[in-house]
Parts: C-alpha cells; sequence; structure tokens
C-alpha cells in the first residue's frame, strides 16, 4: 500500500509540471505572437459641438425677450427661435437659421412659473419645446382624472404656450456610470469622477442615497468603496460620494460602455435640443437618444425636481446616477424617467455643470477650459454634422470592474512573456525533482534488497 501511494504521489507530480510547462508555453506563445494593446481610437471629427454653441451664443446675445431657445436641426444646422425680423437678421447673418415664433422664452418662463405655483401632482413633467415653442405638460398612468382635468384647466387659462399630453408608464427615479455601487438604499452607477484639487469623489444622482449612505463595489458588502457626503434632492438630484481609498483610476474619466471598452471625457458643456447623447448605467449598459427640451420639471412620487435635460434615452433602475455625454463631452446624470429599453420612455438627466458649481468641483482629469470655449479640431469640417453621424467619443480598453481575474485571461495576457517563463522554469525544477526522488527510491530500495539478498 505504502508503494502504491508513492506512485500516485509521483504521478499527480509529474502531471502537475507538465501541466505548468503547457500553461507557461501558452503564455509565452500568446505574448510573442499579440499585437500590442489597441490605443484609443477617436470618432470621425464633428462640428455637433461648434453648432450646439453657435445657437446658445445667439440666445444669450439676444437675449430672452426676442428669443425662445435654440435646437439642432435633422440637417445639423443651428436654429434659432426669434420673435421679430431684426433679430432674425442677425442670426442669419451670424450664420445660423432663424425661425419667427410668437412666444419668447419670458413668455414661456411665465408658464412655466405659474404651472410650479399650483399645488404638485406627483406623475406629472412639463418642459420647453423650443422647436414647437411650446411648455410641454405631461402626465403618466398613475395620474388621477380629476387631477389631470384640473391641469388641463390650469394651462387653458395660461394659453396657447402650453400643451397638454398623456404618457405611458410612471415617472419614477431609477434607483436600483457607469459601473455598479450598492448600498441599503438600492443600487445606481457611477457619474463622472470629480475632485476638489485635494480629494476625489464620484457625482452621482442624490436620490440614490441621503448623505451618510455607505456604498459598496459588490453585493455582499465586502468591498466598501466610499459614503455620501453631499446630497440635493429633491429639487435638484445629484450627490457627492468620497472614496475611502483613492487610486490612480480616480484621476481620469473614462465611462464604461460594454465589452472592456471605454470613452475618455475630455470636456463639459451644457446639452442643446436635438443633440444626438448616450447613457452608460449599470442595469442595461451603452444606450442613445436625442436631447428634446431643457430646463424640464419633473413631480416624482419623492418630490420634485427642476432644471432637467429631458431626453429620448431610455434606462431602468439601476441606471441611476450613470453618465449623460457626446462625443467625449459629459453632459450630465441619469435621473429618472418612464418605460424601459424595450418599449422605450423618457429620460431625465441632472445637467452636469450645474451639479458642479454648486458642489466646487471639478471633472477629474479634465481640462477646465469649457468645452464651448475649446477651438475646433484643425481637421473639422466647415459644414453643419448630422446628429444622427455624432459618436460616443475616443474608445480605449478599460480595466475590468472586479479586482479578481481569471486563471485564462492571465494566461493569455500578451503582457505575461516573463510570468509565463518563470512558470516553465518553475515547472521544469519540477520534473528534474520529481526524477531525482524516483531516483533516489529506487536506489535505496536496491540497497535493501541487497542487504536482504547477501545477509
Amino acid at each position: 500500500m505504502r508503494h502504491a501511494r508513492r506512485r500516485v504521489v509521483r504521478r499527480v507530480a509529474r502531471l502537475a509540471a507538465v501541466g505548468g510547462l503547457l500553461c507557461g508555453g501558452l503564455m509565452v506563445t500568446q505574448a510573442m505572437a499579440s499585437e500590442p494593446p489597441a490605443t484609443a481610437t477617436s470618432p470621425p471629427t464633428s462640428t455637433a459641438r461648434t453648432v450646439a454653441d453657435t445657437g446658445s451664443g445667439l440666445v444669450s446675445e439676444l437675449g430672452d425677450s426676442r428669443t425662445a431657445g435654440s435646437w439642432i436641426a435633422s440637417d445639423g444646422e443651428p436654429v434659432v427661435a426669434v420673435t421679430d425680423e431684426e433679430a432674425a437678421a442677425e442670426v442669419k447673418a451670424a450664420g445660423a437659421r432663424p425661425k419667427k415664433v410668437r412666444y419668447s422664452m419670458d413668455d414661456l418662463n411665465s408658464a412655466t412659473k405659474e404651472l410650479r405655483s399650483a399645488p404638485r401632482v406627483a406623475g406629472t413633467s412639463w418642459a420647453v419645446d423650443p422647436s414647437s415653442n411650446e411648455v410641454v405638460v405631461r402626465a403618466d398612468k398613475t395620474v388621477s382624472k380629476d387631477a389631470w382635468s384640473r391641469m388641463t384647466r390650469m394651462a387653458e387659462e395660461i394659453g396657447g404656450s402650453v400643451r397638454m399630453e398623456r404618457t405611458e408608464g410612471t415617472f419614477t427615479t431609477r434607483l436600483n456610470g457607469a459601473q455598479p455601487i450598492f448600498a441599503t438604499n438600492g443600487r445606481c452607477s457611477v457619474g463622472f469622477n470629480v475632485t476638489n484639487g485635494q480629494s476625489r469623489f464620484m457625482l452621482t444622482a442624490g436620490h440614490c442615497g441621503p448623505a451618510g449612505s455607505v456604498w459598496f463595489g459588490d453585493t455582499q458588502g465586502n468591498r466598501q468603496v466610499g459614503r455620501t457626503i453631499t446630497s440635493n434632492f429633491p429639487g435638484a438630484d445629484f450627490s457627492l460620494v468620497q472614496y475611502d481609498n483613492e487610486d490612480d483610476s480616480e484621476d481620469s474619466n473614462v465611462v464604461a460602455i460594454g465589452e472592456g471598452r471605454g470613452v475618455r471625457i475630455t470636456s463639459v458643456a451644457d446639452a442643446t435640443v436635438g443633440q444626438k447623447v448616450f447613457r452608460s448605467g449599470s442595469t442595461t449598459g451603452l444606450a442613445e437618444g436625442e436631447v428634446t427640451a431643457l430646463n424640464a420639471t419633473v413631480n416624482y412620487p419623492e418630490g420634485t425636481v427642476t432644471g432637467l435635460i429631458e431626453t429620448t434615452v431610455c434606462a431602468e433602475p439601476g441606471d441611476s446616477g450613470g453618465p449623460l455625454f457626446s462625443e467625449s463631452v459629459a453632459l450630465g446624470v441619469t435621473s429618472g424617467g418612464n418605460g424601459d429599453c424595450k418599449s422605450g420612455g423618457t429620460t431625465f438627466f441632472q445637467p452636469l455643470t450645474k451639479a458642479l458649481t454648486a458642489l466646487n468641483v471639478t471633472l477629474a482629469g479634465v481640462s477646465d477650459t469649457p468645452a464651448d470655449q475649446a477651438s475646433p479640431s484643425a481637421g473639422a469640417a466647415d459644414g453643419a454634422v448630422d446628429p444622427g453621424a455624432a459618436q460616443p467619443g475616443a474608445v480605449q480598453p478599460v480595466e475590468p470592474s472586479e479586482a479578481v481575474t481569471s486563471l485564462v485571461e492571465q494566461i493569455t495576457n500578451p503582457r505575461n512573456v516573463g510570468p509565463g517563463l518563470l512558470v516553465i522554469a518553475g515547472s521544469l525544477v519540477a520534473l528534474v525533482a520529481t526524477r531525482y526522488i524516483r531516483t533516489e527510491q529506487e536506489r535505496n530500495a536496491y540497497r535493501r534488497q541487497y542487504a536482504r539478498s547477501w545477509g
């Protein structure tokens, strides 16, 4: 029995050594044969950001009494709503397209002010749609017929600047960037990394949790990542989570979009109506859509939030706090909406510029130069770009969110030439040692047999 056990041990040792040789050889072969790691690839150069800035700049210059907002048309041209012929001439001279409208932005803002003064009705929202020159009021399926009738009568009293619509689903915050973070309140997504010049934080949605909420990187609560130190909800929808242990990854902003890829954020700006945008979240990954309105108000069951970006991008529970961006420009973080990513819906976002100003922080790893002041790329086309041609931004590989990497990933990693050689060397030593032990055992056995036979 003792000899049989020894034979089993020797065989297992030899098999382990041979396996080590094979693994080490595979690591070296992969490392030698693989191409260098892919670098970040930039999207086709676009003037979409410049187009948006042209429209918003004209609105600021002419004022709210003579304009009613701006947007990007389907052909990529900037359009500015104006109330008089003189303003139209100035817009045309600046290279944008004027559209004569009845109501100024002052009129539309007055309408929204009256809507806010009425008793709050959960499940409703309103936002200014510059392309239709209206304030669009929506109510979800939870709003009763009586409440809807009261709001309709108020809209009629305000006048033709208000349009009433019923919508599918329910307006909810998206509780439960785009990596997942977990707390007792539920699950959310990381938005952007920010800094106050001394410490680093993650910025996410305010409804994800009040100040003092503890966040983890796993569902078991074993990997604590930070604690909420400031939260603003309702009213606005943003919060600041301080990292427990800072590392180099918080020095930059790369938004995960799935399949080991990410988009590097290079600037921050305000959204523009008609702009193609992208959202990333821990539940549904990357989704795209279009900005339909700005300065939106949503009456969630938990409270009212104002000043939001309204979009056609879908989102689901768990996507809350995730980043909204376009062409490497950060725009906002996910607040809430209705629908899902199968049937579609409306999603609202907290504008990032307002959150950064309120928190007195800046995006980590991003130049202080605002996007609307950055000079266009030298290779940019002279004409406008169709918003449908916009890209998420410069795509590059990103590290996985989990610290543990599988054995298969390790042995196929092209950087593992050195470890592969070490594995081979160790396996050779094991084989030699196994052979030596076997030889010594046989020699000792021979000596014992020889001693007995010659008594």
